[in-house]
């Protein structure tokens, strides 16, 4: 290794220089490929964790929406006495201000299940008594297909 000369000037500060060695300025190929290597493996692994978090942001809406509209057909129900014989029944009544999209299918498709559930003693039909995804995909974390939610 060569020395560094140091001398001082006027002001107090101390400089420094390097006898005859050639400074390197910059990056070498190899040093640059290396950099670039480990930013895509990071950018894949963050894109790995976004695309899970996006499924599990669709099934907490499904999970919601579902929610919303088994609220909405159990409250039609004991109001009007006469359970809802389609979704559009519970947005002409005001429980729903539209029916929701199914953020699986992307649609509002959604499978109702009739069936002869009284709610209350004075309830005269029947109807509607529950909802379901349409999709036939099943949740990655549960394994549990979506239509039996």
């Amino acid at each position: 290794m060569k020395k560094f000369l140091q001398t001082r000037n006027d002001g107090g500060l101390i400089l420094r220089r390097r006898g005859s060695q050639l400074q390197r300025n910059g990056f070498t190929l190899i040093e640059l490929m290396i950099v670039i290597m480990i930013i895509l493996i990071l950018i894949g692994m963050a894109v790995g964790r976004y695309d899970k978090s996006v499924i599990r942001a669709r099934e907490a809406t499904l999970a919601h929406n579902l929610q919303t509209i088994r609220e909405a057909i159990e409250n039609y129900t004991l109001d009007k006495q006469s359970a809802p014989q389609s979704l559009d029944d519970l947005v002409q009544a005001g429980y729903l201000r539209e029916v929701p999209t199914d953020p699986i299918t992307q649609q509002k498709d959604w499978q109702p299940k009739y069936g002869n559930t009284v709610l209350s003693p004075d309830q005269v039909s029947t109807g509607i008594e529950d909802v379901h995804s349409n999709s036939d995909k099943s949740s990655p974390f549960d394994s549990t297909p979506y239509n039996q939610w």
